[in-house]
């Protein structure tokens, strides 16, 4: 498949802060996952992406188009930032409306535009509502009516689903999907592993503003997973359930916290531990209150790539 953006020896910085240092990547159609911590570059590369910013050295093309100023190739792009950013005694239908009308649509098209953005995202009986008075998940999902309103080739959103209720989460993740469908790009930038599971294998890591791994991100967890990994059971049984299990020689370890009836396994083989976990807590009708990985989060797999 041919690729839609072309990174070369990207860099930015800032003084001397650095933004992003030689990134070179290939991106085709469908969901790209942007991973990496807070602070790693993502957003200084996503705003490199739709014009914001210029880089200080190397290049970026989208569909084989130079980036910076280049305000034809602007209408070909959607971008949710992830920071807000609207005028506050608009309301929803106007500032949709608004981003309608800079992308050079005439009012009628406009106006049909936004209904169906405002409608996507769930907020047509809010629309005529001050954005000031929308909740953090309203005003997000606001940002990506924006984002889609002049129907781009190519999405970049920014922690797209930060503070969404979990309703709204599975449907504006079934909409990205939707958009992959009809072949175009999305690039979804996040600090939290599980919310780009649910939409793509296809993940670039980035650290310290260096592309560090990219590709399917089953090999991603198969590298977590060779390392011991925490996994928290919160149980009114757990003495029980630790006794039943202590004797595995894939468990390396548990520790107790009779503050919260919780016990944590250290475990060299997380499908084996869940296979037990599963069949105890059927054959023993245990009762569960939780289930939780400490450390299964995109900052874990740094810390044991770079060695930490």
């Amino acid at each position: 498949m041919k690729a839609v953006i072309n990174a070369e020896n990207l860099s930015k910085w800032y003084g001397n802060v650095l933004g992003i240092s030689e990134i070179s990547l290939e991106i085709t159609p469908g969901i790209k996952g942007l991973l990496g911590p807070n602070g790693a570059g993502k957003s200084t590369f996503l705003k490199i992406l739709c014009g914001q910013l210029k880089p200080n050295i190397g290049t970026i093309t989208i569909f084989g188009e130079t980036v910076f100023s280049n305000q034809a190739l602007f209408s070909r792009i959607g971008f949710c930032p992830e920071h807000e950013c609207y005028y506050r005694g608009n309301t929803g239908w106007q500032q949709v409306m608004f981003m309608a009308k800079l992308h050079g649509f005439n009012i009628k098209e406009a106006a049909e535009k936004t209904e169906a953005a405002i409608d996507k995202v769930g907020l047509l009986e809010s629309k005529d509502k001050l954005i000031r008075e929308y909740s953090l998940g309203m005003r997000q999902r606001l940002k990506f009516a924006t984002a889609i309103v002049h129907e781009p080739e190519i999405l970049l959103l920014d922690e797209p689903l930060r503070g969404i209720d979990p309703l709204w989460r599975v449907k504006i993740v079934q909409l990205i999907k939707e958009y992959a469908k009809a072949d175009k790009t999305i690039i979804v930038a996040s600090h939290i592993l599980p919310e780009i599971e649910i939409m793509t294998d296809d993940i670039i890591l980035i650290h310290q503003g260096k592309v560090f791994a990219q590709g399917d991100i089953h090999y991603i967890r198969d590298l977590m997973d060779k390392h011991p990994h925490m996994i928290s059971v919160e149980s009114p049984q757990n003495r029980e359930l630790a006794a039943m299990m202590i004797d595995k020689e894939y468990i390396t370890t548990f520790q107790f916290h009779p503050e919260n009836n919780k016990v944590t396994f250290n475990t060299n083989e997380r499908d084996r531990f869940f296979d037990l976990l599963n069949r105890l807590i059927v054959e023993h009708d245990l009762e569960i209150e939780e289930i939780f990985s400490p450390d299964d989060n995109l900052q874990a797999v740094f810390d044991y790539l770079v060695g930490k």
